[in-house]
Order: C-alpha cells, then structure tokens, then sequence
C-alpha cells in the first residue's frame, strides 16, 4: 500500500509540475538583425502601377538589435511564403541599434535616410496573411515570422509590429 501511495504522489508531482511549467517558448534565431516591423497592408486602395501607385508605401523595417557590432546588409536577403525575394546587393550597414525601411517601388537608396527600395512595383506581402523570411547571406535564417491580419493586426492598420 506504501508502494501505491509513493507512485500516486510522484505522478502528481509529475502532472503538477507538467501544468506549472507552461508553454515552450520558440527558438529565437542568432542574429543581431531582426524584423522590427511590417506595413503589409498600404494605407488607401492597393495600386502598384510604377507611377501614382502606393507599393512604396508598403515596408519591412530591419533593425541591428546590437549593442557593439556593425552589420552590413549586402547579402542578406528578404522573402515571402510564396518565395518572393530581393536581396541586397550593395553595401548598406546598420551601426548598433540603426534600422532600415526595405519599401516597394522605385526610389532612391539612402544611407542617411535609412531607405532602400526593392526597385519593384509589386506588392510583396499578402494582405490577409504571410510569412516574413530575413535570411543571412548564405541563406540561414536570421528572422522569420507569420502573421494573419486577423491574429496579429488587432487596429487593422496594416502595420504589425515584432521587436519594438
């Protein structure tokens, strides 16, 4: 009888201790850079004609969540669920806590406005839901998250923000 009393006490020990520790957590990715934020949805009428169109209104803002480290965004690529992606093809570094808006459509890089156009007037990201890929050069990720307008976008702004 001993021995039965000894086995229930440790298996509800067991579920006790199973109930307090509650949800993992996912992996966080290794990488000073992260997606701080997306307007996936931009504002008005989505037009992506080149001229009078609103692609450039859409963004993914990239931050360097370092402290110490510079990090050059040349090689890094951005891509969609349906693998749409640009990459970064010029040297463009990010000091220690420095971000850059990727917009669409065309424009003028800047370094000092901390923008850089894909150069492309179609939207990337889906207004209803998808999947944000930040992959380092080489390709492993460096940031990935999923969104749906209904889960994540509670305003309904079109803007989710990720890493403050």
């Amino acid at each position: 009888m001993r021995m039965l009393h000894a086995l229930v006490a440790a298996a509800a020990a067991v579920s006790v201790a199973t109930v307090t520790a509650g949800p993992a957590q996912a992996a966080e990715y290794t990488s000073a850079l992260k997606v701080k934020g997306v307007q996936y949805d931009a504002p008005g009428t989505d037009s992506n004609r080149c001229s009078g169109g609103n692609t450039k209104n859409e963004y993914l803002t990239i931050k360097n969540y370092s402290r110490t480290a510079k990090v050059n965004l040349k090689g890094y690529a951005v891509k969609d669920a349906a693998g749409n992606k640009y990459t970064f093809t010029t040297n463009h570094t990010l000091e220690p806590g420095d971000y850059v808006k990727l917009r669409g459509g065309k424009g003028t890089n800047s370094d000092a406005g901390n923008v850089v156009y894909r150069q492309n007037c179609n939207f990337i990201w889906n207004n209803d839901k998808d999947t944000i890929y930040l992959l380092k050069p080489g390709g492993a990720k460096a940031d990935v998250h999923s969104y749906t307008k209904r889960a994540n976008d509670p305003d309904g702004n079109g803007y989710i923000n990720y890493h403050g």
